[in-house]
């Protein structure tokens, strides 16, 4: 069974941009596994940072149960995703285990650090998918077989310096909507802190906003998300584009 992992930096980071594409590839027969690095604990203004941080655990939690993805616990804070080596010995440790053929993290430009740090790191993490003198925390030996990885859009489909970001490749979500509204609204707490931190009225319109401009963008699809292929440098054979191979029909 071919297996994809979605790596984010916070709860409610997959559902934006990644859940789409995670559930086609469960239809089409694959294991997806759900990881966001940090607990979230700062997305709060009203409770403290241990309080958020458990309420957003059992709000991924049940988001990942809703999407039928493997789940795998944060292991960092937010603001505190790194680029350095403790991060990247834990994530290498988790990429090691689940052995994916298929990487979905962050555009590597975006409006904040920790979505930046986390593609890096997630590319560094699959990039020892054949160094077996890679410490990682704790010791699991890599998986010896081959891995892509594809960016996600950045939120607003823009860089921190509000570039637009065209994606290269379009997955077609539209009869998908309903349920990545759902894994989305099971992050019940970030309804308020969204509004209030960083003005978005609805954090569900948002979503589906930005599906529909990706899909007006694909030229096709209704609703979309979109992606950008990593370099196969060290990671796999020249033309091996599996996220277009595994979907056929529903890739552009």
């Amino acid at each position: 069974m071919k297996t994809a992992i979605a790596v984010a930096a916070h709860p409610d980071d997959i559902e934006f941009v990644m859940a789409g594409t995670l559930l086609r590839l469960k239809d089409a027969g694959w294991e997806i596994h759900y990881l966001n690095i940090s607990n979230g604990n700062c997305g709060s203004q009203k409770l403290d940072s241990e309080e958020t941080a458990n309420v957003r655990l059992t709000e991924a939690r049940e988001a990942s149960r809703i999407m039928g993805a493997i789940f795998h616990e944060p292991f960092s804070r937010d603001l505190e995703i790194l680029y350095d080596l403790q991060h990247l010995r834990r994530l290498a440790a988790i990429l090691h285990e689940v052995a994916p053929d298929l990487v979905l993290t962050h555009s590597p430009e975006d409006y904040m650090e920790d979505h930046m740090n986390t593609s890096r790191l997630a590319v560094s993490a699959a990039f020892t998918h054949s160094m077996p003198n890679f410490e990682t925390i704790p010791s699991v030996p890599p998986p010896f077989k081959e891995v892509t990885i594809y960016h996600a859009m950045p939120h607003g489909l823009q860089d921190g310096l509000r570039r637009k970001i065209k994606p290269e490749t379009f997955v077609d979500v539209t009869d998908l909507q309903e349920i990545k509204l759902k894994a989305l609204a099971a992050h019940k707490s970030q309804q308020d802190w969204l509004e209030s931190s960083q003005g978005l009225n609805s954090y569900l319109q948002t979503l589906a906003d930005q599906d529909r401009e990706v899909g007006h963008l694909s030229g096709q699809f209704r609703f979309a998300e979109g992606w950008r292929r990593h370099s196969h440098l060290g990671f796999s054979s020249e033309d091996r584009d599996i996220l277009t191979e595994a979907l056929p029909g529903r890739v552009v």
